[in-house]
């Protein structure tokens, strides 16, 4: 028995019956989703997030600021899916101008909030499992090993895309990313300083993309430009603040 048939709540009755209202065209026919960036897309098996997969991200090391950043790519996939998105989370503390801001409108998203991380697991499998969304995303402090493979077994039977974005209350429980999952990718996002300007003024948020894992395949890293209106990144056109410099290759054009 599934942990989403194994918990019955009002929490899982009413996504049920949300997702039941939102389903619209099926993502089964899709296979990955482009990030429309040739040397990202490059790295990754059939040149795109792979649809009926897990994909997790975290932030890097700068607290609160790069796990905004984690959170705000994970809206400008979601934001590029076709359908309604299910979020599920414990914390409600997403600002939502920003999400519109990288192309994930609000009304596009089904919230669901929970008390605590299983019922977090419970609803993020029961949206996988039911299909039909553009995808289904949960915020997660822990991911185990089993928890994982029956969440990427619940996309792969939906075609669905799931995304996890990793959260810590301390960062004494960060150490748990280094943990494997069943995930298809793992990504880390940092924030670096903003794409510099002719003149006086604010250039375009750029963050560090680590692709830490990718299964049948090598991982990379590449300084991007934030996501736009429409969810989208690119490679920044600026060289001046490289990773590879402490040591790190960093893949850009």
């Amino acid at each position: 028995m599934t942990a989403a048939a194994a918990i019955s709540n009002p929490v899982l009755d009413e996504l049920r019956e949300k997702i039941a209202s939102l389903e619209g065209a099926g993502s089964r026919n899709r296979s990955v989703l482009p990030f429309g960036v040739s040397e990202i897309d490059a790295q990754l098996p059939g040149g795109g997030l792979a649809y009926g997969a897990l994909h997790e991200v975290a932030g890097g090391g700068n607290g609160a600021i790069d796990g905004a950043a984690a959170a705000l790519f994970i809206g400008g996939i979601a934001a590029r899916t076709t359908g309604k998105v299910v979020w599920c989370l414990t914390r409600f503390d997403l600002f939502f101008p920003a999400l519109a801001q990288v192309g994930l409108h609000p009304d596009r998203v089904t919230f669901v909030e929970c008390d605590k991380e299983e019922t977090v697991l419970a609803s993020f499998e029961e949206a996988l499992r039911y299909g039909g969304l553009g995808a289904v995303v949960a915020e997660l402090v822990r991911l185990p090993m089993t928890a994982s493979r029956r969440l990427q077994l619940a996309a792969e039977k939906s075609g669905t895309l799931g995304l996890v974005i990793r959260r810590w209350r301390r960062q004494t429980e960060a150490s748990d990313f280094g943990m494997p999952t069943a995930a298809a990718t793992r990504w880390r996002i940092s924030v670096l300083p903003s794409e510099p300007l002719p003149v006086p003024g604010v250039g375009r948020a750029r963050w560090l993309a680590e692709l830490m894992r990718l299964r049948a395949g090598e991982g990379g890293e590449f300084i991007i430009g934030a996501c736009d209106g429409q969810g989208r990144i690119c490679l920044s056109s600026d060289t001046a603040y490289r990773p590879d410099q402490a040591g790190r290759s960093v893949a850009i054009g």
